[in-house]
């Protein structure tokens, strides 16, 4: 009697598939320190106590805006991106329909002769046999979980997919933006080259002349096409990059910018107060490349549950009804249903130790992902303070080079005011013509850097808010028809095994 009344928890448990052998999840402490470096080089990096804009916010130039959303409705990579997050959605829909049984419609006529030789009449017979069937293949009953944990297992591998969009997302509008400035910067230093080029090749025809008359000799002469040819090469040098700047643009977009939306010189971005108020362990939650890391432990931790039911027996039902009869035209009357019922157990005994290796090679994978997932919050705290020191410190660098570019251009000018006087030699003319030159591009190279470690520091801290046109997980989880349960504390309260 006893047994009777289990019955219908029994059943219960196999059709709602409540249990589960996967471990109870904890997320594994950040192996990283409990606040933000401190010292003189981030000094000046300033904490924000609102959460990162989104990138049509952080970046207000509207040509960059333009550039980035077309980036992002044609570069290929980003296409494949959210391509394979449909794939594993539909890989998590398979997956989720083992919880019901696949029940398909059969229909079949089958003829056969006997010749009367064979035949129990002593003359030629002909038979006919029709059926009309609803079948029902092998289900499995889950009354240990292991389609659940695989359903699970599928589910965060899902959304591990979708953080990593979210995270090529982010790596794609920040190369965009690098790209972006930095031709602006090869703009300014080709144009300066071409300043120079054209002030080189006016003060070798000068110097030229000057030779000719017997004013110098030729060793100044020389001098002075040295520069000329310095000055041609940097030339081209910048022509070179600025056209390789452009190609590399249009293909990280996917197709060709137009020349209106390109920068024309050196630019800058300014964000005040970029880093968002809190611990390390808790800001770098929003890098969405930390978030699929932790996707994919809680994946490999509820496989473990599907190897630890390996061990336990496998219900399966096998079942058919239908109509069955000799004449078509009686096929559905009354007296020709047919059905058939047929559960199995199965209990593995001796499998040569296969199931042991599987359940540890579960456990070595849910090892694994914890070492992934902790080396990923590692980075991301390294890679944040790294451009924290970048933000601490490129103000002052900056300063510094626009000084000493005021400095040798002054010093540029009254050397070449002197030599005319012939108060100074050409060598000097050429040594301030050369620190000029250096501290020039110093200084567009600063600018660069200056811009690009806001881009730096907005990309490693998970760039801000995500589109409202993102896929809802959260809701998906939720939705799951009530049979799929991605809590393993709900589970672990139902009777789950506990590591």
């Amino acid at each position: 009697m006893k047994s009777l009344k289990l019955l219908p928890l029994v059943a219960a448990l196999a059709l709602t598939g409540c249990m589960s052998m996967a471990p109870s999840y904890e997320r594994p402490e950040a192996p990283i320190a409990a606040a933000w470096p401190e010292g003189e080089a981030y000094a000046n990096a300033k904490v924000n106590q609102q959460a990162l804009p989104d990138w049509q916010e952080f970046f207000t130039d509207p040509r960059l805006r333009q550039v980035i959303q077309m980036m992002l409705d044609n570069n290929r990579d980003y296409r494949v991106a959210m391509l394979n997050v449909d794939r594993m959605r539909y890989a998590y829909n398979i997956q989720r329909a083992n919880f019901l049984p696949s029940i398909s419609a059969t229909g079949s006529g089958e003829h056969s002769g006997t010749p009367r030789t064979l035949s129990t009449t002593g003359r030629d017979t002909v038979s006919h046999v029709y059926s009309a069937n609803l079948a029902m293949a092998s289900y499995e009953i889950d009354l240990f979980g292991r389609i659940r944990s695989l359903s699970e297992e599928a589910l965060n591998e899902y959304f591990a997919t979708e953080e990593a969009r979210k995270s090529s997302r982010v790596t794609l509008i920040a190369e965009t933006a690098n790209l972006w400035l930095q031709l602006g910067a090869d703009r300014s230093l080709l144009q300066f080259a071409k300043e120079t080029l054209d002030s080189q090749t006016k003060s070798y025809q000068l110097t030229e002349a000057s030779y000719k008359a017997g004013a110098i000799n030729l060793l100044e002469l020389n001098q002075a096409k040295s520069m000329l040819a310095s000055a041609q090469s940097s030339y081209a040098s910048s022509q070179r990059a600025v056209a390789q700047d452009i190609n590399a643009l249009n293909l990280l977009v996917g197709t060709n910018v137009p020349e209106d939306l390109l920068p024309q010189k050196a630019e800058v971005v300014t964000m005040a107060a970029m880093l968002p108020n809190g611990v390390p362990s808790e800001v770098l939650l929003n890098r969405p490349d930390i978030a699929q890391a932790e996707y994919s432990l809680i994946a490999a931790n509820a496989n473990i549950g599907a190897a630890r039911a390996n061990f336990f027996p496998r219900i399966t039902l096998v079942a058919s009804g239908g109509t069955g009869s000799t004449e078509l035209s009686d096929l559905f009357d009354g007296g020709t249903r047919m059905w058939s019922f047929a559960p199995s157990v199965s209990l593995p005994i001796f499998t040569g130790g296969a199931n042991w290796a599987t359940l540890r090679v579960s456990e070595t994978d849910r090892d694994i992902a914890v070492a992934n997932y902790e080396k990923a919050i590692q980075t991301a705290f390294s890679e944040v303070a790294n451009a924290l020191a970048t933000e601490g410190t490129i103000e002052a660098e900056l300063a510094a080079i626009s000084d000493l570019a005021d400095s040798t251009k002054k010093a540029y000018e009254l050397a070449q005011t002197r030599y005319r006087h012939g108060s100074e030699s050409f060598l000097t003319v050429l040594d301030s013509q050369r620190e000029y030159v250096s501290a020039q591009t110093q200084l567009t190279v600063a600018q660069q850097a200056r811009a690009m470690s806001l881009v730096t520091l907005y990309k490693t801290l998970g760039g801000g808010a995500v589109d409202q046109k993102e896929h809802k997980l959260e809701d998906l989880s939720k939705s799951a028809d009530q049979v799929v349960v991605t809590s393993t504390e709900n589970s672990s309260a139902n009777g789950a095994t506990k590591q």
